[in-house]
């Protein structure tokens, strides 16, 4: 080891590990905010898209589907233009497909209607 070592040069010596209630590093944070993805900039319907209106979304074909009965509704982008306005969010729009064609009815509010999935 101390031929490695001296072949390399003088080793820096180990920093001490941070403890449990220590503040991180300047250089932590910065590499968050320095994350691609920490912005969340999709502009696609996913999640974070069923917030986007309806002529802000660039994809032709939208898709909702339901995580409670499994079911897959699609509509194209120029109908749903035409049907609920530029304006309407896609998420509200979803929600409605959803609703309008929901087969898990039970009678109570709190458990009638689909679970939106946003693909």
């Amino acid at each position: 080891m101390e031929k490695m070592a001296a072949a390399v040069g003088k080793s820096a010596r180990p920093s001490p590990g941070l403890a449990p209630d220590d503040d991180l590093p300047p250089e932590y944070w910065q590499a968050l905010l320095d994350d691609a993805g920490a912005d969340g900039g999709n502009s696609g319907p996913t999640a974070s898209g069923r917030l986007l209106r309806l002529g802000q979304i660039r994809e032709h074909l939208l898709r909702v589907g339901c995580r409670r009965c499994g079911r897959t509704v699609e509509i194209q982008k120029v109908d749903a233009l035409r049907l609920y306005g530029p304006e309407a969010t896609w998420g509200a729009v979803g929600q409605r497909l959803l609703d309008n064609t929901c087969t898990q009815r039970t009678g109570r509010h709190e458990e009638d209607g689909c679970w939106p999935q946003f693909e």
